[in-house]
């Protein structure tokens, strides 16, 4: 009789064990989306399916600044003389009696004359001559044609060192950041880069901004590799910041990962994110209920085809189908998502029935032990 009352306990306990709600990783898929069919949900659901792809396409990106690109265009390969230069003129004159030099002095050296802001310098017996505009050489003609009307015989020197106007900032994200002047006027942005050693091996998909005029211009290192028309000639005064990918997405669950991950290009897409996370648990996720959450803010809701119809909305991916797989290549993840990969329902019944054998083979153990 005390057999059988053992047995009955060893049994309420397997069903107490069975009732238990168990410890996981991640929520199940029918839980995390129940009350989405409530009236009052506040949040919407989009399985991510071929035909749903051109529908999110019209839908606002988030998370990503709205810059510009400048396209390429040719310039002079000489300099240009601006406000700020500083320029030496060297003059040279062989005659004896020559109003610029001492007796015995061949040359007449005038270092350093910046360019004012309109334009000028100062030449003795020539008075404010304007230079600004002018290529180096064409300075230096007229600057000689100038002095030949009073010293026949002189001969002019010119060299320019580049002013603000002249030079260009590289910050940051380089292995030497610093002022660079411009050797002419179709210098460009990965000429510039080149020069400041090339972008830091560290950074993930580097970004480049480009500061001119007040304005902001934007793209990545790799559209400008492989897109040469982009690589546009700077201006003088512009500055270029070359910084990090700012952008990042999270995943959770029963991911290979926990954490939160930088983009490591352009775009990436969902099975990117999936590959970035190191996959899905091949033990525990549910591959037909990896979730991407992601909210949009008030401004961006548009009821309809346009737009979401919550600020909250999830997207569902399904890894067990063609059109499921081929949709997560072409669907766009986007800054501040979340990609959580649910827990199998499955596990928790095996668990269970894994619990219930191990407390049977206990009961074994017990009645045999009292024979």
């Amino acid at each position: 009789m005390g057999r059988i009352f053992r047995t009955i306990g060893i049994f309420g306990l397997c069903l107490a064990l069975a009732a238990c709600s168990l410890p996981r990783g991640a929520g199940v898929e029918r839980e995390i989306l129940s009350g989405s069919d409530d009236a009052g949900a506040d949040f919407a659901i989009y399985p991510v399916t071929r035909s749903f792809l051109p529908t999110l396409a019209e839908w606002p990106v988030l998370g990503e600044p709205e810059l510009n690109w400048i396209t390429a265009s040719a310039g002079p390969r000489s300099n240009i003389i601006s406000a700020g230069d500083v320029v030496s003129v060297t003059v040279w004159d062989s005659n004896e009696n020559s109003l610029l030099s001492t007796p015995g002095q061949r040359s007449v050296n005038l270092d350093e004359m910046q360019v004012s802001a309109n334009g000028t310098i100062f030449m003795p017996y020539i008075g404010e001559t304007r230079i600004a505009g002018m290529t180096p050489y064409a300075a230096r003609e007229r600057l000689q044609s100038d002095l030949e009307a009073i010293v026949a015989s002189a001969q002019v020197q010119l060299s320019l060192q580049a002013g603000r106007y002249n030079s260009v900032d590289l910050v940051g994200g380089v292995g030497a950041p610093g002022t660079y002047p411009m050797p002419d006027q179709s210098y460009s942005v990965l000429s510039l880069i080149a020069a400041g050693g090339g972008v830091s091996s560290g950074l993930q998909n580097p970004q480049i901004r480009l500061m001119r005029s007040g304005n902001v211009f934007g793209t990545s290192i790799t559209r400008l590799y492989s897109e040469p028309q982009l690589d546009t000639r700077l201006r003088g005064g512009d500055r270029v910041i070359v910084e990090e990918d700012r952008r990042y997405f999270l995943s959770l669950g029963a991911a290979g990962s926990q954490a939160q991950h930088p983009f490591t290009q352009d775009i990436v897409s969902a099975l990117d994110a999936i590959s970035i996370i190191g996959g899905v648990s091949s033990s525990r996720a549910n591959p037909e209920g990896v979730l991407i959450m992601r909210e949009y803010p008030a401004s961006a809701l548009r009821p309809g085809e346009r737009g979401p119809r919550q600020e909250r909305v999830v997207f569902t991916l399904d890894l067990t189908t063609s059109d499921g797989l081929f949709s997560a290549r072409n669907f766009r993840v986007q800054s501040g998502d979340l990609v959580l990969a649910t827990e199998s329902p499955i596990n928790s019944v095996q668990t269970v029935f894994g619990l219930v054998g191990s407390v049977f083979g206990l009961a074994n153990t017990v009645v045999n032990s009292s024979n």
